[in-house]
């Protein structure tokens, strides 16, 4: 029985994810025709942080040149995913999180691996109980595991491969972008253009606000230069530039 429920909650996870695939597609257009205003057709080095299976990276292959993409995916399935999918030489593979600083956590994969997050979960909340029942039908067992996850920060990396500026950082992290913009410290400055997500419903427990990531980077030299409603979620998408790029 209990592999019967799993098969469901599988094919149905598979069913709404095409759903909203075929919303977030029209969405995604959006997206592309701000950063071509920004970039033109041509992107040198872009940062994917919270990479899932690569979807962001696809985008941005499609519709621009670029020179060099690092994905960042610590979900092994994720990662072995992503590592059989891209073979091009400009795109290197991390199997780790970003973060503020280096040091190892709890990750908790989700059914729906790209809700996959550091943060504790509200499972009292609406919005919990809604996805809980569109996604899993209903059951509360087995949501997620958990594993123990290594992170560096956005610094040392930028050290280690001795990188002069990253044009785009895009993070999709469920709830630890702030922590990921927070941990490049005075390497900030040689970003040109951040692409975040923020969730403004109680699921996910955060520890900051969105004003917190609004006013660090204001006092990084940034600007606010876009707003995107995701659809059916209670998230936004921001694009935030680097006022000596603009």
């Amino acid at each position: 029985m209990k592999n019967i429920i799993n098969l469901l909650i599988k094919i149905n996870i598979t069913l709404v994810s095409l759903i909203l695939g075929i919303f977030d597609r029209i969405y995604q257009k959006k997206i592309i025709k701000i950063l071509k205003k920004i970039f033109n057709n041509k992107i040198d080095i872009i940062f994917d942080v919270g990479a899932h299976r690569g979807e962001f990276t696809n985008l941005m292959l499609r519709n621009f040149v670029i020179n060099k993409i690092h994905l960042f995916e610590p979900n092994p399935e994720n990662f072995y995913f992503i590592k059989n999918k891209f073979k091009q030489e400009k795109i290197i593979l991390d199997n780790y999180a970003l973060g503020e600083k280096k040091e190892e956590k709890k990750f908790k994969i989700m059914r729906e691996t790209s809700s996959s997050t550091f943060s504790e979960i509200n499972k009292n909340t609406k919005y919990f109980k809604r996805k809980n029942l569109i996604l899993n039908l209903g059951m509360n067992s087995e949501i997620f595991k958990e594993i123990s996850i290594k992170i560096i920060n956005g610094a040392k990396l930028i050290e280690r491969e001795k990188i002069n500026s990253i044009d785009l950082l895009k993070i999709d992290t469920e709830g630890h972008e702030y922590y990921v913009i927070k941990g490049f410290e005075g390497d900030i400055s040689k970003i040109k253009v951040i692409f975040f997500e923020h969730h403004y419903d109680q699921m996910i427990i955060k520890n900051y606000k969105f004003s917190d990531i609004h006013n660090y980077l204001r006092g990084k030299n940034f600007k606010q230069h876009s707003k995107f409603k995701m659809p059916f979620r209670k998230s936004f998408e921001y694009i935030y530039v680097n006022n000596n790029y603009l």
